[in-house]
C-alpha cells in the first residue's frame, strides 16, 4: 500500500509574476492527510483558501488561472509549481503567497523541485489514492487540430506532440516522459513565446513581468539591425542575440526540443489539477491550457 506524502518543512519564493509583473512571495508548507493542494491568499482579508481543482479554472490564456470563492480571489500561473509538486509524488501542500501570481522565476519548474528535495519529504499514515484510467478517453478541439488520449497504464506516462505552422524556427516537435522519475528531463525547460506575439500579449495586459531570464523568444520574423536595437532597448539590454536555433536570449536553447519538453512540464501541472495522481498514458497534440485542463475536467467526470 503506498502512502500519501507531504513536505518535510517549508520553502519561500519570491520573485514577479510572468503576466502581473506583481512581486510575491510565495511559501510551500507541510499539510495533513487528504489536503490535496490548496492556496492561501496572505494578503487578503480572512486569508482565503483556494483548492487547485480543475473546476476551478477561470482563465487559460498564456497560464492556468483559479478563481476563489469571493471575486477579488484569484491566483495565476500555477502550472509549474502544480507540476514539480505532482512530479515530485507530494499529494499534500498548503500554498501560501501574498499575491494574485505564482512567482515566475527562471520559467521552468527546476527552482521548486530544488526546494522540495532541500526540504524533503514525509510518508504520511493515509493511503494514497489514484485516478485509474480504466479504458480510453478522447478530447477534441478538431477546429485546433487539438487531440488528448488517455489510456490504460499501470503508471503515469506522457508525450506532447506541438506543430506550429508558418513558424520558421520552431518545427514539429514531440517530448516524450516514460515515468515520473524522469522529470528531471524535463523540469528545467522554460516558457516561451514568438517575438510576434509579445505586442499583442502586452496590449491584452499580459506577461509585464517576462524579460529573457524567464522566457525563451523564439524570432519567427526577419529583423533588421535597426528593429534588433529598439527591442533590446525596450527590453533594458544594450544589445541581443539571436541565435541560429531562431531564439532571442543570452543563453541558447537547453534541448532542440526545449518548447515540446517545456508543454510536457506544463501539461503535468495542469493535469494534477484532477486532484489525485493518474494511473494512465497521456497523449497530447498541439494542447495548451485550455484544453488541458478541459481534459481534466472531463477526466473527473469519467474516472472519479
Amino acid at each position: 500500500m503506498e502512502k500519501q506524502t507531504t513536505l518535510n518543512g517549508e520553502a519561500t519564493f519570491r520573485g514577479k509574476g510572468l503576466h502581473t509583473g506583481v512581486v510575491v512571495n510565495l511559501t510551500i508548507k507541510p499539510a495533513p492527510e487528504n489536503f490535496g493542494y490548496q492556496f492561501k491568499r496572505v494578503d487578503i482579508e480572512g486569508q482565503p483558501l483556494t483548492p487547485a481543482d480543475a473546476n476551478r479554472v477561470s482563465f487559460t490564456q498564456r497560464g492556468t488561472v483559479l478563481a476563489g470563492d469571493r471575486e477579488d480571489v484569484r491566483i495565476s500561473t500555477i502550472e509549474h509549481l502544480m507540476s514539480s509538486l505532482r512530479a515530485m509524488r507530494v499529494d499534500n501542500c498548503l500554498i501560501e503567497l501574498d499575491g494574485p501570481e505564482v512567482p515566475i522565476l527562471d520559467g521552468s519548474a527546476k527552482p521548486f523541485v530544488d526546494a522540495i528535495k532541500r526540504v524533503g519529504i514525509k510518508e504520511q499514515e493515509a493511503e494514497r489514492q489514484y485516478m485509474v484510467i480504466s479504458h480510453k478517453a478522447v478530447y477534441e478541439e478538431p477546429e485546433k487540430g487539438i487531440r488528448i488520449i488517455a489510456l490504460p497504464e499501470e503508471y503515469f506516462a506522457a508525450q506532447v506532440n506541438i506543430a506550429f505552422e508558418g513558424s520558421r524556427c520552431l518545427a514539429n516537435q514531440y517530448a516524450l516522459l516514460e515515468s515520473l522519475d524522469d522529470y528531471e528531463e524535463v523540469y528545467d525547460c522554460r516558457t516561451f513565446v514568438f517575438l510576434r506575439e509579445i505586442q499583442m500579449l502586452l496590449q491584452a495586459g499580459l506577461i509585464k513581468g517576462g524579460d529573457l531570464e524567464n522566457a525563451i523568444v523564439f524570432v519567427d520574423q526577419e529583423m533588421t539591425d535597426e528593429q534588433r536595437k529598439q527591442l533590446a532597448q525596450m527590453l533594458g539590454k544594450e544589445d541581443v542575440t539571436i541565435h541560429k536555433s531562431g531564439v532571442l536570449n543570452e543563453h541558447d536553447l537547453k534541448y532542440a526540443n526545449e518548447a515540446a519538453r517545456h508543454k510536457l512540464l506544463d501539461l503535468i501541472g495542469d493535469l494534477s489539477l484532477v486532484g489525485r495522481p493518474i494511473k494512465g498514458r497521456i497523449i497530447a497534440t498541439k494542447s495548451g491550457h485550455g484544453s488541458n485542463t478541459a481534459f481534466a475536467r472531463q477526466l473527473m467526470k469519467e474516472f472519479n
